[in-house]
């Protein structure tokens, strides 16, 4: 079974998940972002979610995470909590 692990930063609104992807992609560390913006309490961890299989996380959130670039920064992307910013950080087949 496919296994993945990523990151990813929370924040409410789309235009404040666009700011910050133009930060990081201008080499702001994510971790450090996710820790001072993510409204997800992963965001003390730098926005680790750890490894999950498909189905695990919300629809929207795991279909970028299983079709994703691994190691780009991705999104933003909408679920009912919010706009996301996601790193895969591994991903297995």
């Amino acid at each position: 079974m496919a296994r993945a692990a990523a990151r990813h930063i929370l924040v409410a609104t789309k235009e404040a998940c666009e700011a910050l992807k133009v930060k990081i992609e201008a080499g702001a560390d994510f971790a450090a972002v996710a820790k001072e913006h993510s409204t997800c309490p992963s965001g003390r961890d730098g926005g680790s979610l750890g490894e999950f299989s498909p189905g695990q996380m919300v629809k929207e959130f795991d279909t970028v995470v299983f079709s994703g670039d691994v190691g780009t920064v991705l999104g933003p992307v909408q679920t009912q909590f919010g706009y996301h910013l996601i790193e895969v950080t591994k991903r297995t087949a």
